[in-house]
């Protein structure tokens, strides 16, 4: 453990520090840890480098309190492991939990790690989280007919290999540590949905519902006369593969689909797309993460159209999840899945994915993404429209200013007056300052004098 490195990072979804522990407190953020993705505990410093130095003597019977407190009782394979180190000022705690997969609860409160918080969920939102109310959720089930030998040895290995290079402790383990660890085998040796979605050879030969669905339609809209003429679209690429194969190639189409030129910069060329790399990396990721493997039949669907993109994942909105709250709060339905695609490097930091797209597009001027959820399927639309306006003048202009350019780019000319119905929130004089410093700038050029005053693009 690197203490220093810890307190860099800080609280936040995988992270929490306990100054001075106590059962009740330990147990709330052992279950939230539990039913997300994981994560780390401190105990016996801040956030902010205070260590009690007394704290470490009373953890052991403190810890076991705790987890005697967590319903369901921890499946052997899923104890946390703690350990007591020593810091320069003073012996330190820590307990790295595991993603369970099914459900747990203290003193009968099921929470979720959502940021720097523990949330309590309530039944039917938990409900709403799983397949089905029984204890191992869909991705911790035994994978009928599935064999070790479906796993393939080669991606256990580099999985390994990111484990270590991402992972809490950064140790070596053995190959059947490591599977239990990822759950990718059950407590009976058994492969799981997670163990062939991550480590399988061909994962669809048992999950038929596995892989993707990725369609450049041409224009705006499906056309129907052209569905009827035959001319159903330009590009058409069915994927499938475990899930770090699939979305390496997943992304491999949509660069080719995407790109809309090389530029010089310096001696290299640099790759321009139609909509921030970054944000069509996370919804995508966030479609294989996030889907509900349940729902057989049914695969992850890209729509590229001349405007936008639609990512269309089966299953609803999970746990306490909304249209309302997508963006402050976390909820993983397969945290197995998300933790093992965390060690590939494919999601940056936990429980961040539609943060960073909504700055992704912000940042590059195009428009907020669109959310729709319906019980069977969640799906994500980004528009490559760029507002001019904003690219050219955001970083110099005010909101109130840029308000007005958009008026003009729609009229001929604005006087004071429309200036003021736009921004009804702010006095006459301020009007007026705007209107000049436009002015000033060269943007706008006045016309007329006194009340006859209009204002037109330069």
């Amino acid at each position: 453990m690197n203490l220093k490195d810890l307190l860099a990072r800080g609280r936040g979804p995988t992270l929490e520090f306990v100054l001075e522990p106590d059962a009740h407190t330990l147990a709330e953020h052992i279950v939230a840890f539990a039913n997300g993705a994981g994560g780390t505990i401190v105990v016996g410093v801040t956030d902010r480098g205070r260590v009690d130095p007394n704290a470490a003597e009373l953890f052991e019977p403190v810890l076991g309190g705790a987890l005697a407190l967590c319903r369901p009782a921890f499946r052997a394979i899923d104890l946390p492991e703690w350990r007591v180190e020593e810091a320069p000022e003073g012996q330190v705690a820590t307990i790295t939990v595991r993603p369970t997969g099914y459900r747990m609860a203290a003193q009968d409160r099921v929470l979720v790690r959502s940021g720097k918080l523990n949330v309590e969920i309530s039944p039917e939102q938990e409900l709403r989280g799983r397949v089905e109310p029984e204890l191992f959720s869909y991705e911790e089930r035994a994978a009928s007919g599935a064999t070790l030998a479906d796993l393939d040895q080669a991606i256990v290995d580099e999985y390994q290999r990111n484990r270590i290079r991402r992972g809490p402790r950064g140790e070596v383990v053995t190959r059947d540590e490591l599977l239990r660890e990822a759950g990718a085998v059950d407590a009976a040796g058994q492969v799981t949905t997670a163990g062939l979605l991550l480590f399988g050879k061909n994962p669809e030969y048992f999950l038929s519902q596995v892989g993707v669905v990725l369609v450049r339609f041409k224009g705006e809209a499906i056309n129907a006369g052209a569905l009827a003429a035959g001319e159903r679209y330009a590009r058409r690429v069915e994927l499938t593969g475990p899930l770090a194969r699939l979305v390496e190639r997943t992304w491999q189409v949509l660069s080719e689909e995407l790109r809309l030129e090389s530029v010089a910069n310096g001696l290299a060329r640099q790759e321009r797309y139609a909509y921030p790399v970054e944000a069509v990396r996370e919804v995508v990721v966030n479609a294989f993460c996030h889907r509900d493997y349940a729902i057989s039949g049914q695969r992850i669907e890209i729509r590229l159209f001349d405007d936008r993109m639609e990512v269309i994942s089966p299953g609803g909105l999970p746990g306490h999840i909304t249209l309302d709250n997508i963006v402050q709060e976390h909820y993983s339905r397969n945290p197995r899945l998300v933790r093992g695609l965390y060690y590939w490097g494919y999601i940056e930091e936990l429980g961040l994915g539609m943060d960073i797209v909504y700055d992704a597009m912000r940042r590059d001027r195009h428009p907020e993404p669109e959310l729709r959820a319906t019980p069977r399927s969640f799906t994500v639309t980004l528009r490559c429209a760029v507002d001019q306006i904003e690219q050219q003048y955001g970083e110099d202009l005010s909101v109130r200013q840029l308000r007005a350019l958009r008026y003009l780019a729609s009229h001929d000319m604005i006087t004071n007056s429309d200036y003021r119905e736009l921004c009804p929130e702010v006095s006459v004089e301020t009007v007026r300052l705007d209107l000049r410093d436009l002015v000033t700038r060269g943007i706008l050029l006045r016309v007329g004098d006194k009340r006859g005053t209009y204002y037109v693009l330069k």
